[in-house]
């Protein structure tokens, strides 16, 4: 063989060399590129979410201590109708009661 042949054929596998070494890193340059987008937009993502669930929560806590007063003026009004009703029992209630513990104490058993 020629050497400048063989010298020009080893040229051409270089270049091909360094042009395969170029397509190589560009691709994974465009691969880093990518990864880093891809990364921006999760980490978007979580932010809008995490936005999202922390309004959801601070929503119902607003709500339900909003409802907290209406609660307890509820509770308030359910115990207080309860107290009438003991009271009205025990004043339906109370001569019988009498009467029963007076025959028991003034019986006398042999």
């Amino acid at each position: 063989m020629d050497p400048n042949r063989r010298q020009g054929g080893i040229q051409q596998l270089l270049a091909a060399e360094q042009e395969a070494q170029q397509i190589v890193n560009a691709a994974r340059n465009a691969k880093l590129a990518r990864l880093k987008q891809a990364k921006e937009e999760a980490d978007k993502e979580i932010a809008e979410y995490r936005a999202h669930m922390e309004a959801e929560f601070q929503k119902k806590v607003a709500e339900s201590s909003g409802d907290s007063g209406a609660n307890v003026k509820r509770l308030e009004q359910e115990t207080e109708a309860k107290i009438q009703h003991l009271k009205s029992q025990v004043e339906s209630i109370s001569c019988d009661v009498v009467q029963m513990l007076l025959r028991h104490v003034t019986t006398v058993k042999n």
